[in-house]
C-alpha cells in the first residue's frame, strides 16, 4: 500500500491542513482539510472513506467531496465508520439544510456503511480493520494491513488501554501514525477531550515489544516546537517521526 499525507495538523492556518491520508489513488483515511489540495481528477477517483470520528476537522470536505463526484461517477461514495460517526455524519452534515443529504434515496450519492471493532473490511485486495480507543466521542483507529505489513492510524485519542493491547498483539506492525495534541503540562486537557501528550504517548510506546516506526501527528497549531521537543525526549528510544504535508509512507 502508498499513503500519502494530505493533512497532518490539529488546526488550520497558512500552510496547516487537517488530517486527510489518501492510500493508493481511491481511498481516504479522514476528510479534513488537506483533501482539497487534492486536483479534480484526484478527488474522482476516490471511491472509499474511512473515518475515524465525526469531529469536523477530520470530516470537514466530506460533503465537498461527495459534490465532486455527481455527474462525473455513477457508483456511490462509500464512507465506512462506526454507527455513531455515521449517525453524526447524516444528522449534522447530509442533513438538506448544511449540505444536500446525498444519502438519500432520492439523491444516492453516498453510502454510509456501518463497521465495528476488531471486523476487518475488505477493499480490493487491502484489510482495513477499525480498533478501539478513547476520545470525547466514539471513534476508531484504523488498522491497514497489506500483507507483508500493518500501518495504524490512530485518529484522535488519548491514552488508552485497549488501543494499545490491540497494537502489541499486531505481529507485521511497520508503521504507527499517532496523535500528540497537547503539552506535558494540559493533562486536565488530554483527559477531558481525549488527546494525548508526549508522556501519555512514551506510556504507550513502552506496551509495545517490537521495533515500530513512529509518525506523529495533530499537534495544536501554533505549540508544533514545543510539543515537538517534548516528544523527543520522552519517546528518544523510539527515533519518532514528525507527520508531514506531502510524505509518502509505502509498506
Amino acid at each position: 500500500m502508498r499513503l500519502e499525507v494530505l493533512g497532518a495538523s490539529g488546526g488550520i492556518g497558512g500552510d496547516c491542513r487537517t488530517t486527510a491520508l489518501r492510500v493508493d489513488d481511491d481511498l481516504l483515511l479522514d476528510c479534513g482539510t488537506g483533501v482539497g489540495d487534492l486536483p479534480l481528477s484526484a478527488l474522482v477517483a476516490i471511491d472509499h472513506v474511512l473515518l475515524s470520528h465525526a469531529h469536523l476537522d477530520h470530516v470537514a470536505l466530506l460533503p465537498m467531496l461527495a459534490d465532486v463526484r455527481v455527474g462525473r461517477r455513477t457508483e456511490p461514495l462509500a464512507v465506512y465508520a462506526l454507527p455513531e460517526t455515521l449517525a453524526a455524519v447524516r444528522e449534522c452534515l447530509f442533513n438538506g439544510r448544511l449540505w444536500p443529504d446525498y444519502t438519500s434515496p432520492a439523491m444516492p450519492y453516498v453510502h454510509l456503511r456501518p463497521v465495528a471493532y476488531g471486523c476487518p473490511i475488505e477493499l480490493d485486495g487491502r484489510r482495513f480493520t477499525p480498533l478501539p480507543v478513547r476520545h470525547a466521542v466514539p471513534a476508531a483507529a484504523w488498522r491497514l494491513d497489506s500483507g507483508s505489513a500493518s500501518l495504524v492510524f490512530s485518529g484522535d485519542t488519548t491514552y488508552s488501554e485497549a488501543f494499545w493491547n490491540e497494537l502489541a498483539a499486531i505481529p507485521n506492525l511497520r508503521h504507527l501514525i499517532i496523535e500528540t495534541t497537547f503539552l506535558n503540562d494540559n493533562e486536565d486537557g488530554c483527559e477531558a477531550s481525549g488527546h494525548t501528550n508526549a508522556r501519555r504517548l512514551a506510556r504507550g510506546l513502552a506496551r509495545l515489544a517490537r521495533p515500530v516506526v513512529v509518525h506523529v501527528t495533530h499537534m495544536e497549531p501554533g505549540r508544533e516546537a514545543d510539543i515537538w521537543a517534548e516528544v523527543l525526549t520522552a519517546c528518544a528510544g523510539f527515533a519518532p517521526r514528525r507527520l508531514e504535508r506531502g510524505q509518502v509512507i509505502t509498506f
